[in-house]
């Protein structure tokens, strides 16, 4: 738009529309060409507009609207939204806007080919494939998609109230005027570690116990519905459960008797969860810990045992082999032939470690007297 001395000149290209106005208020649409307008007192203006899959300000409507009802029908495709409701309005029969509930946006149709589809999603919040085809699932705030895996089960609750169990896969339902949560419950086996807590004994010796349950959730809609926080609870259970078990037994109880104790520990917890959809497969006792000065005397009486033991065993071998000796001197008593058996075997052994050996068997002797005189069991008799 330009003037030049007392003429408005505007140029409205194909594909633009303009509004032509005098002292502000509506004159009339100017569709595309060149205007020569007698202006000489500056009272006409025009305002241009892209068309092609454009939008109109909607007050700026209302006020065409207003004033040509006609003009506003044939040039305009204007959308509005009630509660409850979605549209989806398609340029050329591919959709690009998608307008929640309450909202007015007005379309140029002039070179468009303008259609709406509305959804009512009050009546139903789940979310049809067709209307999913048609709308950008991206950062779109009026839907919700939760996928739920293969090892879970989900929960979809509406305005707090359960409403299904939704098997695996992705599932799509509208938010709108409504509060849609799903939970994602995992039915795969869970470790749960409790640590270390510190407690009394019967004979009032602290230490501290560790332990690991191994869970799992068997009925999801029980589970949600009577326990906020599984593993909390789980762990929670499980403190009490050993503190009541170990403040009825004294420390060689609890040492001594770990299997007796896991057992007692699973009656527990399993009579108390029976109710709550989970199930506690595996429940033990990890570790124990025992306060310095404590282990300082266990370990002790331990070494003390240990080495009493093995003083035992090393009598009862002495003593064996005391018995063996005595039994082989009584053979070699009664039988010359295996004491000289015997002499021959050490002097074997001797000759294997010493590299040389001088043998005086004295004068007129030979190398039998030597054999004969060197180990004698007896003293010679006297004439």
């Amino acid at each position: 738009m330009t003037r030049r001395f007392w003429t408005l000149l505007v140029m409205v290209k194909d594909g633009e529309r303009a509004i032509l106005m005098r002292n502000g208020r509506f004159e009339r649409m100017l569709e595309p060409g060149r205007y020569r307008m007698f202006d000489p007192l500056h009272q006409l203006s025009a305002e241009l507009f892209a068309v092609v899959r454009a939008e109109f300000p909607a007050d700026r409507y209302n006020v065409l609207k207003a004033a040509r009802p006609d003009l506003a029908a044939a040039l305009f495709e204007a959308v509005e939204t009630h509660a409850g409701e979605l549209a989806v309005v398609h340029f050329d029969g591919r959709p690009v806007h998608l307008m929640g509930p309450w909202q007015t946006r007005v379309f140029w149709k002039v070179a468009t080919k303008v259609d709406v589809e509305r959804i009512d999603v009050a009546s139903d919040p789940k979310a049809q494939p067709r209307h999913l085809a048609t709308m950008s699932r991206e950062r779109n705030t009026y839907l919700t998609e939760p996928v739920i895996e293969n090892h879970e089960a989900g929960l979809l609750f509406i305005e707090g109230r359960f409403v299904e169990r939704l098997a695996p896969g992705r599932h799509s339902y509208w938010t709108v005027d409504r509060k849609v949560e799903v939970k994602r419950v995992d039915l795969r086996p869970q470790a749960v570690e409790i640590t270390a807590q510190e407690m009394l004994t019967k004979d009032r010796i602290a230490l501290r116990v560790t332990l690991t349950a191994f869970r799992r959730i068997v009925d999801p809609e029980r589970a949600a519905n009577t326990v906020p926080d599984v593993d909390a609870f789980l762990y929670r259970l499980v403190q009490f459960a050993i503190r009541e078990a170990v403040a009825a037994r004294t420390l060689d109880e609890v040492l001594a008797a770990k299997n007796a104790l896991d057992a007692e520990l699973r009656a527990f917890v399993r009579e108390r969860i029976a109710e709550t959809g989970i199930e506690v497969t595996e429940l033990g006792v990890k570790d124990v810990i025992l306060p310095g000065e404590i282990r300082e005397l266990v370990n002790k009486v331990v070494e003390a045992e240990r080495t009493a033991k093995a003083n035992l065993i090393r009598r009862q071998e002495e003593t064996a082999a005391t018995r063996s000796l005595l039994n082989t001197a009584k053979l070699m008593e009664d039988n010359p032939l295996l004491l000289r058996l015997k002499e021959l075997e050490s002097i074997e052994r001797l000759v294997e470690k010493v590299g040389r050996i001088d043998l005086h068997a004295g004068d007129g002797a030979g190398f039998d007297a030597l054999l004969n005189k060197l180990v004698r069991l007896k003293a010679p008799e006297t004439a």
